[in-house]
């Protein structure tokens, strides 16, 4: 692909997809060839909604389409290995949103197939490009806050609304991948050697009342190699604080001359910088390019900036972050969180991998 080529895009997944073909539509950088979903009637409704009618229900159709170039994969997470291998075999770059898989057994062979086949991989952890945690990172990175001491995330919303989805009543459905996959990304971001977790995790009554099987509250700490430490937090079927007084999701850092705060849905931003100033940033003049949709379902926005990032990283051949490998590290560190809720003990994330032969060779 040259500088000056967009991105010619193909889609599998319309429910979810639904805010990449959006993104797809509004970007100059995108040109969106084809999407694809099994049920005929969803892609008559995004045809007729967002006015792109060149659909079918065929993926092997899709991906031997000449003109596609990378596909987006947004079809249930024990589908994503499958989805990946097809489109990598067939020639295609990916972008899988999150989790990236459900189970690490595939993931080997998939490193294989990569690497063979030179194409690059980038895992749809949007949280990192809303615009609350894009300026958290610029100014991490400008040392604003000195040299990063620890980090707090969480995820705390009042989901009960998921109740009503039979596939959320499932043995399969666990708010460990669905919801805190998010918070948990931010502190691979910030510290990506993860070495250690230990977690508690409960049913509450409204999730019990409501059906669900696995926890849908948890609470984890984390250890790096380096010694430094982390929290996680995740509450998802109850009331959650005013937003003027919290927001559903955030990431704390805290250093050594500051500290910042990205508050996720609100496009809000606190700093205290090296300097002592203080300072709030919010972008509510943005609020219509995040979600075009009603309410705030879907996240349209950061899949644009999403999408427009791996279109560059593809211009200028360079790996677009999260990349498979860091996202297998996740996916063996929510694993990690998953057996220490099992087993009430501190679990090792280089344990998870050995497992799956998925060490990084020295």
């Amino acid at each position: 692909m040259t500088n000056n080529k967009k991105l010619k895009l193909g889609i599998l997944g319309l429910g979810e997809g639904r805010s990449t073909m959006h993104a797809a539509l509004s970007s100059a950088e995108i040109e969106l060839i084809q999407v694809c979903d099994l049920n005929p009637d969803l892609c008559r409704q995004r045809s007729e909604e967002l006015g792109f009618g060149n659909y079918t229900t065929d993926y092997d159709a899709m991906l031997s389409n000449p003109e596609i170039e990378a596909i987006a994969i947004y079809t249930p997470d024990h589908l994503h290995a499958t989805h990946i291998k097809m489109a990598m075999e067939a020639g295609k770059h990916v972008v899988c949103t999150k989790p990236l898989l459900d189970d690490l057994q595939d993931a080997a062979g998939l490193l294989k197939l990569q690497q063979e086949k030179g194409l690059k991989l980038f895992v749809g952890q949007s949280s990192r490009f809303f615009e609350p945690m894009k300026r958290q990172r610029k100014d991490y990175d400008e040392g604003l806050i000195g040299k990063l001491t620890t980090v707090e995330a969480y995820y705390h919303a009042d989901h009960r609304w998921f109740l009503s989805k039979p596939w959320a009543l499932e043995p399969s459905f666990k708010w460990l991948y669905g919801g805190l996959s998010h918070p948990v990304d931010f502190i691979r971001w910030y510290l990506p050697d993860i070495e250690e977790v230990m977690g508690y995790g409960m049913l509450s009554a409204n999730g019990k009342r409501g059906g669900l099987k696995n926890p849908d509250t948890m609470h984890f700490v984390f250890r790096a190699a380096d010694g430094r430490i982390a929290r996680v937090s995740g509450a998802y079927t109850g009331p959650v604080q005013p937003v003027t007084r919290d927001s559903e999701m955030s990431c704390i850092l805290r250093g050594t001359e500051g500290c910042s705060q990205g508050d996720y849905m609100d496009l809000r931003y606190a700093i205290t910088d090296r300097e002592g100033e203080e300072r709030i940033i919010t972008w509510e003049h943005k609020l219509k390019y995040y979600f075009p949709f009603e309410g705030k379902s879907h996240h349209a926005g950061e899949y644009r900036n999403y999408l427009e990032y791996f279109t560059r990283c593809i211009r200028e051949d360079r790996p677009a972050y999260p990349d498979l490998r860091e996202g297998i590290g996740t996916v063996a560190l929510l694993k990690a969180m998953e057996r220490s809720l099992q087993t009430g003990k501190p679990e090792k994330v280089k344990i998870i991998l050995k497992e799956y032969g998925l060490e990084e060779k020295d």
